[in-house]
C-alpha cells in the first residue's frame, strides 16, 4: 500500500511538472526569448529593442515532402504564428513517388492554411534532380541554390529545418541539411535544426516534455491541447497519406507537440549558383 502511495505521488508530481512546463514555454518571458534568438544575431538589435519587433521575424521552413511541415514542424509553425511573425515554407519536392504529386501540392496548401501560412508565402519545387524518392541523392549544390535564392528573395531572417538524422532517417531531409550547411547566408540569418531523438522518446507524446526541457537545446517550442488539435488538422489534410499507422503518430508522436531545435554550424562553402 505505501510504495502504491508513493508510485501514485509520483506519477501526480510528474504531471504537475509537465503542467508547469508548459506555462513557462508559454510565458511572456519565454517569447521575449524567441525574439531574442531569432533577431539578436544581427549585431545591429539590441535584446531590450525586441520585444517591439515580432514583425521583423521572417522564417523560412524548409522540407522535403508535402505532410513533413505538420507531421515535424506544426508547434513551431503555429508559434510563430502566434507571434505574428512572417511564416514562409519551401517545400523542395511535391511528393510524387506514387505519382501523386498534384493531389499532394494541394493537400499541402490546405495544410498550410489550417497552420496558418498563406498560400502566396507557400513554394513548391517540381525538379527532376530533387526527386520525392529515398533511394536518389539529391544535388546538394542545386538543393542549396534553390535556398538561398529564396532566403535572399522573402529576406529570411530564421531557417528552419531537418538535422543530419532526418527525423525519420530519409535521405531527402538529411540532404536538405546538408545543403543549408554549405550556404552562403546572410549573416543576419539564423539557421536552426530540429533535433531527432530516439524511438522510445519520440512516441511518449506529451510525457516526453519533462525530457526535452532537460536536456539542451538552443530553442524549444510547446503547443497545448488547441495548438495540438490544430496540428491534428493540419494532418488530416494529408488524404493520401493517412494509412493506418500515420493516424497511431498523429496520437503518440511528441513531434506534433514539442519542437527543439539546435543551431547549424556550417561547414565549408562551396556553394555553386545555377
Amino acid at each position: 500500500m505505501y510504495i502504491l502511495l508513493i508510485l501514485f505521488g509520483a506519477i501526480v508530481s510528474y504531471f504537475f511538472w509537465i503542467q508547469y512546463i508548459y506555462y513557462r514555454q508559454n510565458s511572456a518571458k519565454s517569447r521575449k526569448h524567441w525574439l531574442r534568438f531569432m533577431l539578436c544575431r544581427d549585431k545591429q538589435i539590441k535584446s531590450s529593442q525586441t520585444s517591439d519587433l515580432t514583425g521583423d521575424v521572417r522564417a523560412l521552413f524548409l522540407t522535403a515532402h508535402p505532410d513533413d511541415e505538420c507531421m515535424f514542424f506544426a508547434p513551431a509553425i503555429l508559434r510563430l504564428v502566434e507571434l505574428n511573425a512572417s511564416v514562409h515554407l519551401l517545400c523542395l519536392s511535391q511528393g510524387n513517388y506514387y505519382n501523386q504529386g498534384f493531389q499532394r501540392r494541394e493537400e499541402l496548401l490546405d495544410s498550410c492554411a489550417v497552420l496558418g501560412i498563406p498560400a502566396s508565402q507557400v513554394t513548391i519545387h517540381d525538379c527532376k534532380e530533387l526527386p520525392d524518392d529515398p533511394n536518389v541523392e539529391w544535388s546538394i549544390s542545386m538543393a542549396s541554390s534553390l535556398i538561398l535564392k529564396h532566403i535572399r528573395a522573402h529576406s529570411i531572417n530564421l531557417v528552419l529545418t531537418f538535422d543530419g538524422r532526418g527525423v525519420s532517417g530519409h535521405s531527402n531531409h538529411t540532404a536538405i541539411y546538408k545543403a543549408v550547411r554549405i550556404l552562403n547566408s546572410p549573416t543576419d540569418c539564423s539557421l536552426v535544426s530540429l533535433l531527432t531523438i530516439g524511438v522510445l522518446r519520440k512516441y511518449l507524446s506529451f510525457l516526453e516534455l519533462p525530457i526535452s526541457w532537460l536536456l539542451p537545446s538552443d530553442l524549444c517550442c510547446v503547443i497545448g491541447s488547441k495548438g495540438y488539435i490544430q496540428a491534428k488538422r493540419a494532418m488530416l489534410c494529408h488524404r493520401t497519406q493517412l494509412l493506418w499507422f500515420r493516424y497511431l503518430y498523429i496520437w503518440f508522436s511528441r513531434y506534433m507537440i514539442i519542437n527543439t531545435f539546435q543551431v547549424i554550424d556550417q561547414g565549408p562553402k562551396n556553394l555553386k549558383i545555377y
